[in-house]
């Protein structure tokens, strides 16, 4: 039948993207092409196509010869663990993945798609992009695209995969999204490019010194995760989307769990130093506690002094926010209050409940702080805590002082459980700090000043340095033998599963961004 013949010998040409020549070039380079980052990322034989055959509609500079089905961009459905995924994956062999008006309108074709359906989007992004040729129109599809962005955040889940070049206008589509996953020696991102910047600034700086994976990673806190390579890359992919439901209106998935919910871990009790200047490291604590002892790091190479993730607690997906006193003592700075607002209003979007575990001297002193705007930034976090309405749980292990033990999930921002530790130490300051300030005249008139300071430095620890006066307050719920974290949290997520709490009505809030 010829008409059936004309369809495969359509659709085999379709598949060859931009030839046999280019595609090799890519493999070449360490890459996979599209059409295999497709169906390595979906379950097989899941993936439905959308726009196999649409071809650009430029006659400027010779375009008009030069029409591959398609257009740089393959777009449709599948299944990752049998849930639907929208996806689409940008074809550097076809005119080096650039966009173009109809490389676009595919584009939000399976972002409107996914909206209606209440579908997640996964873009892998390998452009080198916007269609020079075309103008202005490429320039309006970038547009159409962060709009769509823009509506559909906090309705269904984004995760951009950064799989090559990603410069000027087109890295505002993977910046609006949820998470940005680079892969390291093959991927960059950039506003303008070294050579533009060598132009305007003298400044000499290598692609991947400017906008690599472990740039964005580090030091620019863009990106959420380093891939090793294309497959690594995905299969983050897939394993970020367990933990996340496909829309607002739902939960994330659940998945069951032979680790028992009364579960006690016995090092706990012994984990937090005594001596309460001596670091240890809070995954630790993470790990002994939650489901099959595995937690699901983000961002982990950024803001250090604070680590987030997802993991489970009985077989619920939670979200984890924590001060990490292994590095800067925990304290909380503008990278870390920004990296933890995002993550907490990324959660409280799609009803995942928040754990949070608290030690935190106070927020970073310093000029640099201060000029940069801690005030405003640490404010996000603030924010952050205090607008999300899912199930929220904090575990204070250490220290809790000044304005950071409010910003980190206390009782008075809505936090429905507050347990903590014998060892908590809950104040305004310091042992130190605070006898400095109360008694720096006693002292000074002292005839034995230094053993006055060290016997008030006593007293105000046995005093304040300690969970019980903010218990006797209510401000918090329980304190708790560290040994039973596990059960106790698992019991108050399972009380707070049918959590009622909103915020009042308006248009949206003013964040201090």
């Amino acid at each position: 039948m010829k008409k059936l013949e004309l369809l495969l010998e359509k659709s085999r040409l379709a598949e060859q993207g931009g030839g046999a020549a280019r595609i090799e070039k890519q493999r070449a380079a360490g890459k996979m092409t599209a059409r295999e980052r497709i169906d390595f990322f979906l379950d097989e034989n899941s993936f439905e196509e959308f726009d196999k055959f649409v071809v650009h509609r430029s006659n400027d500079f010779g375009l008009e010869k030069q029409k591959i089905a398609g257009d740089g961009v393959i777009t449709g459905h599948g299944l990752v663990d049998g849930r639907e995924i929208f996806v689409f994956a940008q074809d550097f062999t076809v005119f080096g993945g650039s966009l173009s008006e109809t490389h676009a309108a595919k584009i939000c074709k399976v972002m409107d798609f996914a909206m209606k359906t209440g579908v997640p989007v996964v873009g892998l992004n390998d452009s080198g992009g916007a269609r020079i040729q075309e103008g202005v129109v490429s320039l309006g599809g970038y547009a159409d695209i962060f709009l769509r962005n823009t509506l559909a955040s906090g309705v269904i889940p984004q995760i951009s995969c950064i799989m090559g070049p990603c410069a000027g206008g087109a890295v505002y589509s993977p910046a609006i999204t949820d998470f940005n996953i680079m892969v390291k020696n093959s991927s960059y991102m950039f506003i303008t490019g070294p050579e533009v910047i060598k132009t305007v600034t003298h400044e000499e700086v290598t692609k991947d010194e400017l906008g690599g994976a472990m740039t964005h990673n580090q030091k620019s806190g863009v990106a959420h995760f380093a891939a090793e390579t294309d497959e690594h890359c995905l299969l983050l992919t897939r394993e970020l989307l367990s933990y996340v439901p496909s829309n607002n209106m739902e939960n994330p998935p659940f998945v069951a769990t032979s680790d028992p919910s009364n579960r006690l871990e016995e090092k706990l009790n012994s984990l937090i130093p005594e001596v309460s200047t001596q670091p240890y490291d809070i995954r630790d604590l993470i790990h002994l506690i939650t489901d099959d002892k595995y937690f699901f790091e983000v961002q982990e190479h950024y803001a250090p002094n604070i680590v987030i993730g997802f993991a489970r607690f009985g077989g619920f997906s939670v979200g984890i926010v924590s001060n990490q006193p292994a590095f800067l003592a925990g304290v909380l700075d503008i990278d870390a209050s920004v990296k933890a607002a995002r993550f907490v209003r990324f959660c409280d979007c799609f009803n995942i409940p928040l754990i949070t575990f608290e030690d935190v001297p106070g927020f970073l002193p310093g000029i640099n702080q201060e000029h940069f705007g801690i005030i405003r930034h640490g404010a996000k976090l603030l924010y952050a805590f205090a607008e999300a309405t899912v199930p929220k749980i904090t575990v204070i292990t250490r220290k809790a002082y000044g304005g950071a033990y409010c910003v980190m999930a206390s009782k008075h921002i809505r936090t429905d459980f507050n347990f903590a530790y014998p060892t908590a130490e809950i104040a305004v300051m310091g042992a130190e700090g605070a006898v400095g300030l109360l008694y720096r005249n006693e002292i000074l008139d002292s005839e034995e000043p230094e053993a006055l300071r060290k016997s008030k430095i006593s007293e105000f620890d046995e005093k304040f340095a300690n969970p019980y006066v903010a218990a006797e307050k209510g401000f918090i719920d329980e304190i708790i033998e560290p040994a039973y974290t596990r059960p106790k949290i698992i019991r108050a997520l399972s009380l707070l599963q049918n959590k009622r709490d909103t915020n009042p009505p308006k248009k949206h809030g003013n964040i201090p961004l």
